[in-house]
Order: C-alpha cells, then sequence, then structure tokens
C-alpha cells in the first residue's frame, strides 16, 4: 500500500484547500476528486476538507489510496509539495483531548514520582479550545503578554476517524483514522490559582487554553502507514538543544486505554484529536522557557517534522 499524507494547504486567497501528498508530489483532493466524479466514478463523500473527509472515511478511505497511486504513477495535476504552504491539517478539530501526567519521565521531572496503580486512577484528560488554539507548520507560537514561563510538550496526535461510543481495549483503535504531531504548549505560571481558589488550585484553563497553544501537524498519516505507533519516536528540539528523546511506548496509558476512558463519557466524533501526553524533557521541569525567536522543532518517526517559530504575543 502506498504511504501518503492527508493535508491542508493555503490557497491563493489564503484560504484551506484538501490536498493529498505522496513523497514530494501533492494533489488538490476537491479537484481531483471532482475530475473522478465527472468521469463517472460514484464517490460518496464530499472533498471540501479534511473534516469533511473524516466524517466519511470509511468511503474516503478507498478514493485517497487510488490517487495515492497515481500521484506515484504521475497524477496529471500533481505539483511539487514545496511549493505549497502547509495548514494545519484539521481546521479544526471538534475537540482536543489532552492527556495530562502521560509519560513516567514527565511525571517524575514535574514532582510525581508516586508509581501508577492503574488498576485504580483511570487517565487525566482536559480539553483545549481548537478555534482559539491550533496553528500548523511554520506559524508563531506566541507568548501571551501575562506568561513569563511558557513551555514546550512534544506530543502523538491520534485523529478519530469514526463515530465511537463505549469502545473498549479491543476495538478502540478501530475508530482511529490516522496519527499527527502535536505540540501542547503550556504556560506553566498561570496553571496554579491556589492563593485565589484554595478549592480548586488547578486552572487548567490559564494553563494550557491560549492562542497559538496548539501547533498540529504537518499531516495526517493514515493507520495504514503506522502498523505500531508505541514504536514512534517522539524528538523535540528548542533552536539546536535536543530537549526531548522518547518513544511513544514510554505511555502511562496507551492509545486504547485513552480511547475506553474518554468514549465511556461521551461519543468520540470523526475530527476529535487526541493528544496522548508528553514524555519527559520540558523546559518546566529545569526551569527553562520558551522566548521569543526561539524555533521548536519536533519530529516523530513515520509521521514528519513539525516546526514553529516563537514571538512576543498580545
Amino acid at each position: 500500500m502506498i504511504d501518503y499524507r492527508l493535508l491542508n494547504y493555503a490557497g491563493p486567497k489564503g484560504e484551506a484547500r484538501p490536498g493529498l501528498s505522496v513523497g514530494e508530489s501533492v494533489v488538490d483532493l476537491e479537484a481531483a476528486v471532482a475530475a473522478l466524479e465527472a468521469s463517472g466514478q460514484s464517490i460518496e463523500f464530499p472533498a471540501r476538507s479534511t473534516l469533511d473527509i473524516l466524517e466519511k472515511w470509511d468511503a474516503a478511505l478507498p478514493v485517497l489510496e487510488a490517487l495515492a497511486e497515481t500521484l506515484v504513477q504521475g497524477h496529471p495535476e500533481a505539483w511539487p509539495l514545496s511549493e505549497v504552504r502547509l495548514l494545519a491539517p484539521l481546521l479544526y478539530p471538534n475537540a482536543i483531548f489532552n492527556a495530562a501526567a502521560n509519560y513516567y519521565d514527565h511525571r517524575a521531572e514535574m514532582g510525581h514520582e508516586e508509581a501508577v496503580d492503574k488498576t485504580k486512577i483511570k487517565p487525566y484528560m482536559f480539553l483545549k479550545s481548537p478555534a482559539h488554539t491550533v496553528i500548523g507548520p511554520g506559524e508563531e507560537i506566541r507568548i501571551p503578554h501575562i506568561a513569563k514561563k511558557v513551555d514546550w510538550e512534544a506530543e502523538l496526535g491520534v485523529v478519530i476517524g469514526r463515530y465511537g461510543r463505549n469502545m473498549t481495549q479491543a476495538n478502540a483503535r478501530d475508530i482511529v483514522a490516522g496519527y499527527t504531531i502535536c505540540n501542547d504548549v503550556s504556560a506553566r505560571d498561570l496553571g496554579r490559582r491556589g492563593d485565589e481558589w484554595p478549592d480548586f488550585v488547578t486552572d487548567w484553563l490559564g494553563h494550557k487554553t491560549f492562542e497559538t497553544s496548539a501547533p498540529i501537524g504537518p499531516w495526517i498519516i493514515p493507520v495504514s502507514s503506522v502498523p505500531d505507533p508505541y514504536q514512534l519516536k517522539i524528538d523535540l528540539w528548542v533552536n539546536d538543544e535536543h530537549m526531548q528523546d522518547a518513544e511513544a511506548g514510554m505511555m502511562v496509558f496507551n492509545i486504547e486505554e485513552q480511547i475506553e476512558y474518554l468514549s465511556a463519557r461521551m461519543t468520540l466524533r470523526p475530527g476529535d484529536l487526541i493528544a496522548t501526553g508528553t514524555p519527559g524533557g520540558v523546559g518546566g521541569g529545569r526551569g527553562i522557557f520558551l522566548q521569543p525567536g526561539d524555533k521548536v522543532r519536533i519530529t516523530i518517526g513515520g509521521i514528519g517534522e513539525l516546526v514553529n517559530p516563537v514571538a512576543k504575543g498580545e
């Protein structure tokens, strides 16, 4: 099977256009699907956006695979990937579910060295507001004026492609369409408000949800191209300093356990995104934080590279 990528790119007016890429070539998906329809092929999904495609993922899959084959052979409407400006591959996820403290080494560096008894403890999740936080490759992470300690967190992103309620660990990955890279940018100094709110202490909104705090991309890799997500290598650099170095298999609660937990509470929907937690190597454990002029680069083996510059925000 041909490895391909589902992506968004900027059209002539900067608008998001869905694309399909193989190797160094890309084709506009809406135009390519329209050409197939014009040739007499029955198409049972709209291709106006990546969210439309995920909504009808089972119908779209064979068409995407066939188009990937034509890209290898030389699709007449393809052009070089280097000539497009990539956008976030989901504009916007229905929800971003984030797993907190989900790698043992990250737990330890943040002061939580106790063992996790998974017979008694369930995953700890929080939400980010997608339209307010999501940015794509090359876009600026803007440090808000109210924060002094903004941190990086490289994470494997799981993209949902089918509806799922009350999933079990045995069938949880049946609803996964693919994977992407996430950066759960975090304002460490806005996360604790015990002096103001002693009954609550933790402020997840202030800590995690501010403009540009959810870079994702550069695209979605389908599950067919990632036989074992737990073998994926996760690395993050700030400028030239290698900060995070791990494998996805080091998670405390794995993908199946996170989906089981979430889907027991609500129906997961196509276009949902699960950011599965970050490994050790964040700045908070060492007292160093992002500054304007920095560059954050994340690679996850088999998926690609996500790069974002850092700038002063409002």
